[in-house]
């Protein structure tokens, strides 16, 4: 197995001869191209496969990037979340700067790690090789397989769910609902799921190039489908307002779940609304994943990231929102999830053009956000025997096995979202470990096993110990509501971050003056 004829040359990231690609096949791919192997070749026996080698075909522009957000934006729990927190912003300014604050923190984030995946051309578990490990990183990419496995299922049964409340205004379709059960649920339920967990397998048929595509498709197609719902409630409410007239008391009940301290409008309430977005969408640590495809140049990757973030974000939460209050002036009731907003539609097809909406949109983040993340997770742990669609038939079994238990409906949602907020501190750590390395990471030496990171047998000590602790205040401490400030929860990931990059510096830096080497350090 071969990788360069000039092994003397460090591979940077960023460097023209860092497009690497599967090192098993090299050699046959040069004889092909009338190449040939010789004496300065050098053989790697690290963990690589041709999805895990650096991207070599970056067609990913600025429209696919800014569709995928969309994507990631777009779903039920994404817009009961957008819809809460625009009403308890208390108007429309207020949730500009809360929306805008939370925007600039995230477009920060995921710049840092999308801008290492395109110097790289990495996914996320080979870039986590260099502050983790050889290794080690693949206990960093199991975590974040665990939480996308399960918001996989949790994912694909409310997409089903939206399916189900539709077909149940037909008599027969609800006789056959209430009258079979199969695994805990009815048979409805059992054959919807299955299909959307179906559809989910033929969209990665191709690996990422499927991907792109179906996401070049439901961006657009779903803020086609929401406006036009958005304007039907307006219309039929009389008004479009930014404002409504919901009891504070109705508005704090029903808001409840998403977890913001203080008095809807104030200052503290508009600082949680916007930490409450940066830990939602914790995507930052996977954006190397779409990164990687994008053209070798800093700008282009900053403004597709830069333009898709934001607006998404304010627009979805303005559209979601707008609809909420024309749907309590229409009804008089507060509608926060979408379903319900959907049972109250008279109209067969304004009701499946919701249906329609929702399970576009959940396909579409379940895809980018719980598909293609432990596809390359899985990949990584077992190179060899697993590659990108492999790992991602894994996720997808997995999420297939847990239906019949729902635990997403149970105390598991819980214990998944404490390992979840894990991903904080080890955030924190890749980045200090990226800035001090000012940017550039030797991408040859991530694929090789005795190399530079190696560190303690594959496994780098100093890193786990900072996000060990990291994890502490991150996802522990979080659930002690009796003895810490309500606003801890809301804040707990971004002590996570901050205090396990704080604590790598300081042990990196301690290493280095007792005279460790720097790939020990």
């Amino acid at each position: 197995m071969t990788l360069s004829p000039k092994p003397a040359n460090r591979l940077l990231a960023g460097s023209p001869a860092s497009g690497l690609t599967c090192v098993p096949c090299v050699e046959a791919r040069a004889v092909a191209r009338g190449g040939h192997s010789n004496d300065h070749t050098r053989r790697i026996t690290g963990p690589v496969n041709e999805d895990l080698a650096p991207a070599k075909v970056r067609n990913w522009g600025p429209f696919s990037i800014f569709n995928v957000w969309t994507s990631d934006v777009h779903s039920l729990w994404g817009y009961y979340l957008a819809a809460s927190l625009f009403l308890f912003c208390g108007g429309f300014v207020n949730f500009i700067i809360a929306i805008g604050i939370g925007s600039l923190i995230i477009y920060a984030l995921m710049n840092m790690v999308g801008y290492a995946g395109v110097k790289t051309g990495v996914p996320y578990p080979v870039l986590a090789r260099a502050s983790f490990g050889i290794w080690g990183a693949n206990i960093p990419a199991l975590v974040r397989a665990i939480v996308a496995c399960f918001w996989y299922g949790a994912q694909t049964a409310a997409a089903s769910g939206a399916i189900v409340a539709l077909l149940i205004r037909s008599q027969w379709f609800a006789d056959f609902n209430q009258g079979t059960h199969f695994l805990g649920h009815s048979g409805l339920e059992v054959i919807c799921f299955v299909v959307i967990w179906a559809l989910q397998l033929l969209i990665i048929q191709k690996g990422m190039e499927t991907v792109r595509r179906f996401q070049d498709w439901a961006g657009p197609a779903v803020w086609v489908m929401m406006l036009i719902l958005a304007i039907y409630l307006c219309i039929k409410a009389g008004t479009f307002a930014f404002t409504s007239d919901i009891p504070m008391d109705v508005l704090l009940e029903k808001t409840k779940d998403a977890g913001v301290p203080g008095t809807p409008g104030s200052w503290t309430s508009l600082f949680a609304v916007a930490a409450i977005w940066v830990t939602y969408f914790s995507a930052p640590i996977s954006t190397s994943a779409i990164s990687r495809a994008t053209p070798r140049t800093r700008h282009r990757c900053a403004r597709a990231t830069s333009g898709a973030l934001p607006v998404n974000l304010i627009l979805f939460s303005l559209v979601a929102g707008v609809t909420t209050i024309a749907a309590f002036d229409v009804y008089g009731e507060v509608l926060l999830h979408p379903d319900q907003i959907s049972a109250k539609f008279d109209s067969w097809f304004l009701a499946a053009l919701a249906a329609l909406t929702f399970a576009v949109a959940t396909l579409g983040i379940n895809v980018v956000a719980n598909f293609v993340s432990p596809a390359f997770d899985f990949s990584n742990v077992f190179p060899r025997q697993i590659d990108f669609k492999k790992g991602g038939y894994i996720a997808a079994l997995i999420a297939l096995v847990l239906y019949p238990f729902a635990p997403w409906e149970g105390s598991a949602a819980s214990f998944v979202n404490i390992i979840g907020a894990t991903m904080g501190p080890i955030f924190g750590v890749m980045m200090v470990y990226y800035l001090i390395r000012k940017g550039e990471v030797d991408v040859e030496a991530l694929y090789r096993e005795n190399g530079e990171f190696r560190f303690q047998g594959g496994w780098h000590v100093n890193a786990f110990i900072a996000a060990g602790i990291g994890a502490v205040f991150s996802s522990i401490l979080p659930n002690f509501t009796s003895l810490l400030p309500s606003w801890w929860g809301v804040y707990g990931w971004f002590f996570g971050v901050a205090i396990a990059g704080v604590i790598y510096y300081v042990l990196r830096t301690m290493a280095l003056g007792a005279g460790a080497r720097i790939a020990k350090a």
